[in-house]
């Protein structure tokens, strides 16, 4: 009975190293007798027991390595601490197996070093601004290296870019003064538009009364120019109508009438409403006759009575 189970237990142990089943996502590295012979591609394989095994096993789906945060000098001389994240596949499992001894490891180095060369060509801005280029840069220089590892390095993502305190108080006082800058810019602006708006204002209000008062005198000429005319051709008519009444019989016997009637009325209004004595001229003279007569007269009563 024990023999019969250590023979099941052989049986076993031959089968478990007869056959091998790779997975989807890896690939194995089988070797025989110490030497590379196949990478085996995910399904089912078989193998020679105590020749062949499975030296290594490598994950094919991409992979994401923490890039630890390190010290690093920009162009001017700013100490930053930076970190990031490393994306890589493997593409070549026998270079990945005996291409480098560990082949994470030296991605993560690699990138740190890359990391440390391409931020000290950048000023301090630029690490902010140029980010996504900093990035390909460092993506290109390790897939360049890592070429003979059998690994694609996919894509290099920066986390997180730390100056020190001093930096940080630094930039702050900075970014403190150049919102100031822009407020009394805003404002500066802002009065000037101001200015102008109210300028143009007045001086469309100028326009506007000048306009308005040129109108005016315009309205107030033509209307003069109206009453002018209207006036001048109500004098015509009249004119005319006189003239051909004048040109008919006894036309001008009936204007002699209207005259003196006219001359009448008016000497009666004038003597009427005047302070003085308003006469006509030949009873004017014929007044003054008398009142020098009288003058006279007076003159001879006191000469009598002086002589009594």
């Amino acid at each position: 009975m024990f023999e019969f189970t250590i023979f099941i237990l052989f049986v076993f142990f031959i089968l478990y190293n007869l056959l091998l089943i790779v997975p989807m996502r890896e690939v194995h590295v089988i070797e025989r007798l110490g030497k590379f012979r196949v990478v085996l591609q995910p399904g089912f394989h078989f193998l020679i027991p105590f020749f062949d095994r499975v030296a290594y096993r490598h994950d094919t789906r991409e992979q994401v390595l923490d890039v630890p945060p390190q010290s690093c000098i920009s162009k001017d001389n700013t100490q930053l601490e930076v970190d990031g994240l490393v994306y890589l596949k493997v593409m070549d499992g026998k270079l990945a197996s005996y291409g480098i001894e560990d082949y994470r490891r030296a991605a993560v180095n690699l990138a740190q070093t890359t990391m440390r060369s391409e931020i000290g060509k950048l000023s301090l801005s630029q690490t902010f601004s140029e980010r996504d280029s900093l990035n390909e840069s460092i993506v290109r220089e390790i897939d360049k290296a890592s070429d003979p590892w059998g690994i694609k390095v996919l894509r290099y993502e920066i986390k997180n870019i730390t100056p020190s305190y001093k930096v940080i108080h630094t930039l702050e006082k900075q970014m403190e003064a150049e919102r100031s800058k822009r407020a009394e810019i805003t404002l500066a602006n802002a009065e000037k538009a101001a200015m102008i708006n109210l300028s143009e204002g007045e001086r469309q209000e100028a326009i506007n009364l000048s306009e308005g008062e040129k109108q005016k005198r315009i309205n107030e000429a033509k209307g003069t120019a109206q009453e002018i005319a209207i006036v001048a051709r109500a004098k015509a008519e009249a004119m005319t109508l006189v003239s051909e009444a004048l040109a008919l019989e006894g036309g001008n016997e009936a204007m002699n009438m209207q005259l003196k009637e006219q001359f009448i009325n008016q000497v009666g209004k004038i003597l009427n409403e005047a302070d003085i004595s308003v006469v006509p001229a030949e009873m004017a003279k014929l007044e003054g006759f008398f009142e020098g007569m009288e003058q006279v007269t007076q003159s001879v009563g006191q000469v009598k009575g002086g002589r009594a």
